[in-house]
């Protein structure tokens, strides 16, 4: 058994949100990243802004940035964040939507859900768009690239 302490459960075990009152206020960026696979046709309607739903692309990074800014009423213990930039970007590829999302703040705590929350919602946004044409899409390389602090 590890001497490990979990910040967000209390001496009783229960989980709880983490008091960050005492914190320092600093300048916070987060990104991260995540693909979706999807067949050739798939790619060539999005392309060609043939997918029913309307331009797949665009729609998907909207919805990154709304999740990504909602995070705290998705995720129960994140904070509420002062957000001051949230960028999602999706881009097509040979093999599928490679999307990225940098959040930044000025705040006590860190952005790497939102960024993360941005990613997954742009990505699932992509699948709903796609899901009367493309039976095979796949999901996955969801991760966080970086978290800095100033």
């Amino acid at each position: 058994m590890s001497d490990i302490k979990l910040t967000h459960i209390d001496d009783d075990g229960k989980a709880r949100m983490v008091d960050v009152g005492e914190k320092p206020i600093q300048k916070r960026k987060a990104l991260a990243e995540g693909y979706i696979k999807l067949q050739r046709t798939t790619i060539e309607l999005i392309k060609a802004n043939k997918i029913k739903k309307g331009d797949v692309l665009t729609v998907a990074e909207i919805a990154g940035i709304q999740a990504a800014k909602k995070t705290s009423e998705l995720i129960p213990l994140c904070h509420n964040l002062l957000i001051t930039k949230v960028s999602v970007n999706a881009m097509l590829n040979h093999y599928g939507v490679y999307v990225t999302s940098e959040v930044k703040c000025q705040g006590q705590t860190g952005v790497e859900m939102e960024a993360l929350t941005g990613v997954s919602v742009a990505l699932l946004t992509i699948y709903d768009m796609c899901k009367a044409v493309d039976t095979q899409m796949e999901i996955g390389e969801i991760k966080l690239l970086k978290k800095t602090k100033k």
